[in-house]
């Protein structure tokens, strides 16, 4: 079920740097070399597919991942989103 902009804005609240990019929620990190990226965009990947859902990712420079998170089947943002995002913030700080 989609999320209403009050519910968005709480949820966003409590995750540290994401931003609300239309109907997606977003954030990109960087790290240390291209090696980590790597090893944390495998690590999202794993999470994500357990989770049966999977979030745009766009690797850039060479130390540097965004990801987008939205659920294109309900056309906006669920509490699945934001599943998403706590879990790839936890994996961030490992």
């Amino acid at each position: 079920m989609l999320l209403s902009s009050p519910e968005i804005n709480v949820k966003l609240n409590k995750l540290s740097g994401w931003k609300l990019n239309n109907q997606s929620i977003e954030k990109e990190y960087i790290l240390k070399d291209f090696k980590l990226v790597l090893a944390f965009v495998n690590k999202v990947g794993d999470t994500a597919n357990s989770l049966d859902h999977h979030p745009d990712i766009f690797i850039h420079s060479w130390n540097k991942v965004k990801f987008t998170i939205s659920t294109h089947s309900e056309g906006g943002l669920t509490d699945k989103d934001f599943n998403l995002a706590e879990k790839i913030e936890h994996l961030s700080q490992q």
